[in-house]
């Protein structure tokens, strides 16, 4: 079976139930959503709620709309896990707690919020991959907070202050193509 096949696989078993596809995406992909989780001040629990609700965003998704994944099903699971446990913890550390309130967010509101989260993160994927290759590498050590020395002299760069201009440059660019994309409006009127 081809990586392709064994993708729209997981993905299809997910939409139908397939016990044997679900239990599959679970051993290979909750061992690394718990690292990653437990990483960044969660718990296990928390990893297991996270992949419960990545899942359902997933299967949510592939049923309502054409749904197209260009990368491995894994690693775009594995992604939505991560934009749903950014979230989680952004909800949390704007959340009072108390043992006697309840909280008020309804499933159905976080869904369809994880789901606009994961367009807007698709179309950020999609126009980084349209940039040049140098783009994509400086902003991607920009990203990860690379430190502007270590950029130059990865990239061959003479100074600091080139890889300021270059990041300044491709941001630029991106900023420019993802707000020429139609689906940007949409995006922001959301």
């Amino acid at each position: 079976m081809t990586q392709k096949e064994h993708d729209d696989y997981l993905l299809q078993s997910l939409i139908s139930g397939n016990d044997a596809g679900i239990l599959e995406i679970y051993k290979v992909i909750y061992p690394k959503v718990k690292r990653y989780v437990i990483r960044h001040d969660g718990t296990e629990d928390d990893a297991k709620d996270v992949l419960q609700k990545a899942l359902l965003q997933l299967a949510t998704r592939a049923q309502t709309k054409t749904f197209e994944i260009n990368s491995s099903f894994e690693g775009y699971l594995f992604t939505t896990c991560k934009n749903v446990w950014r979230r989680e913890v952004k909800i949390s550390k704007n959340r009072v707690t108390n043992d006697t309130v309840i909280d008020l967010v309804h499933e159905e509101r976080e869904i369809a919020l994880a789901a606009f989260e994961q367009d807007q993160w698709e179309l950020f994927q999609e126009k980084l991959q349209e940039l040049s290759e140098n783009c994509r590498k400086i902003l991607e050590f920009f990203f990860n907070k690379i430190p502007y020395v270590q950029i130059a002299k990865t990239l061959g760069y003479a100074t600091e202050n080139t890889v300021r201009q270059r990041i300044f440059k491709c941001k630029g660019k991106l900023k420019e193509s993802i707000q020429a994309d139609a689906r940007y409006n949409e995006l922001k009127e959301l």
